[in-house]
């Protein structure tokens, strides 16, 4: 979830987390259905505080984007390094899409809904959501061959 939201360029991602699984907290009790219908429902509400998040910001935007230093524990830096730098570069690569591709892509790959469950999430036709997924692939993969990784 902190990944979804992270690489859609989330302002606090661990605190929109925190919001999303509250909010699947406080609905718990009305939810029925599958353990992917449960996923289409969390994902869902990560969705709409997202959005809730960047309407408030386009109200209100921040004085100074600050990142705040994360103090990891002694470890294996070489895996902490590689692990940094890969999800910098998911980052990097999904900010060449659109909003909408990148939002259907993640919900699709990180999120594993179907077509149809991310047009209910999105509110868009499930022909809208294929085409954004197809130009979003096909935006990934030209960026890819220029860089020179063998697809």
């Amino acid at each position: 979830m902190a990944g979804y939201l992270r690489v859609q360029r989330a302002i606090e991602p661990e605190d929109l987390t925190s919001e999303v699984f509250l909010g699947v907290f406080r609905g718990l009790g009305s939810f029925d259905g599958t353990e992917a219908q449960f996923r289409s429902w969390v994902f869902t509400i990560a969705h709409r505080r997202l959005q809730d998040e960047r309407r408030r910001l386009a109200r209100q935007p921040a004085l100074a984007a600050v990142e705040a230093g994360t103090f990891l524990p002694a470890g294996d830096v070489e895996l902490e390094a590689l692990a940094a730098l890969g999800g910098q570069w998911v980052v990097e690569v999904c900010a060449q899409l659109s909003e909408d591709q990148r939002t259907v892509l993640l919900l699709r790959v990180v999120a594993d809904l179907t077509a149809e469950e991310v047009a209910r999430v999105t509110g868009k036709t499930v022909g809208a959501v294929k085409a954004l997924q197809r130009r979003a692939l096909h935006t990934l993969r030209r960026s890819l061959v220029s860089e020179g990784v063998a697809l």
